[in-house]
């Protein structure tokens, strides 16, 4: 079963750093009933790596990447709210991308795929609001990448939100993130199997792409919750691999799963368009009431977007003149805490909306 549902972009959809797409569309899910006013929508954006898919639903019960934060009664509350969840534009679980077919060729894109940016991921999901008739959101709501997007969608359409709620974002990404997205892509570049972006569906750049994920998934989480959760604890002797330089701790393991997992799911070319598309992401300033009121959230222990560039957001907002509460949470798992401190994040954003 799918939940997935489909928004067509206009013909032709112009990039924000030019060129032009044919045919596109986005990939969304929805829970909730839009009232009769279509005055209570939630737009949400997601980071990098997942699809729409951030809760179950009677279409599709498989649990989603936010699974206990959106639904009924819960602090994304879909008795009260619409919740729509976009796919981002170069993305590859349903919404155009370098590994959906031209339409001029019948081929994937592959790197004739125009440059993507941040900007084209928040007209996208502006765009499947407008085709839902929605005029106005009641909040945007975006994490990682998706608190860069909903700060370029504050950019781009002033007054299409009355709340904003950035997580773990960024106004424009540090020297830090930007080296290791670097290395991230050059892994994959330098991997024989990439082939100039030419490889088959079935013959990825798996090495290139498993060192992308293991080097992302150590700056996901803080030293301090490594050391909690693995220690120094072994492998198994009879678990190991034989070979001598790897898989002998625990914590090795760990990242081999979760890069066996994203090399099973990811295309690599659109890894690389959505990773280039964060480095280039700058706000310099927002219109002048933008959105009505906004929350941003950090997360202390967060090495990939730190703080400081959640207090550098929460001031650009209030600059503009929007009502901005900013929450530091000091949860142990870094930047991936909004998927597992869920009982502070769903206390913070759970009372941002309920009062928006």
């Amino acid at each position: 079963m799918s939940a997935r549902q489909y928004a067509a972009l206009p013909d032709p959809f112009v990039m924000h750093r030019g060129g032009m797409l044919r045919g596109a569309r986005i990939a969304y899910e929805s829970w909730g009933t839009l009232s009769p006013a279509k005055d209570n929508a939630i737009l949400l954006f997601t980071g990098l790596s997942p699809s729409a898919h951030a809760a179950h639903s009677a279409a599709d019960p498989s649990p989603g990447w936010w699974e206990t934060m959106l639904g009924p009664g819960l602090a994304i509350d879909t008795q009260r709210h619409f919740v729509v969840a976009v796919n981002s534009l170069g993305s590859c679980f349903g919404s155009t991308g370098p590994a959906s077919p031209d339409p001029a060729t019948g081929e994937p894109y592959r790197l004739s795929f125009p440059v993507l940016s941040v900007e084209d991921i928040a007209r996208g999901g502006m765009e499947v609001l407008r085709s839902l008739g929605i005029a106005r959101a009641r909040t945007v709501i975006g994490a990682s990448l998706g608190g860069m997007v909903v700060l370029a969608f504050a950019a781009q359409f002033p007054g299409a939100s009355h709340g904003l709620v950035s997580i773990s974002g960024s106004a424009a990404s540090s020297p830090f993130a930007i080296a290791l997205r670097s290395l991230q892509r050059e892994a994959i570049l330098r991997d024989p199997a990439w082939r100039e972006g030419r490889y088959a569906r079935d013959a990825p750049p798996r090495t290139g792409l498993a060192l992308a994920r293991k080097l992302g998934t150590i700056t996901y989480r803080s030293a301090g919750e490594w050391a909690q959760r693995f220690g120094r604890e072994r492998v198994a002797a009879r678990d190991r691999a034989d070979d001598a330089f790897t898989g002998e701790f625990q914590v090795e393991g760990y990242l081999e799963a979760q890069a066996t997992r994203f090399i099973d799911s990811f295309d690599a070319n659109c890894y690389l368009y959505l990773s280039r598309a964060m480095d280039r992401f700058e706000v310099g300033a927002l219109p002048r009431g933008c959105v009505g009121r906004a929350l941003v959230i950090g997360v202390e222990t967060d090495i990939l977007f730190p703080l400081d560039e959640q207090r550098g957001i929460a001031a650009l907002l209030e600059r503009a003149g929007v009502g901005t509460q900013l929450v530091a949470m000091p949860s142990i798992e870094g930047h991936d805490a909004f998927l597992v401190d869920i009982p502070r994040f769903s206390a913070a954003i759970g009372e941002f909306l309920h009062i928006s």
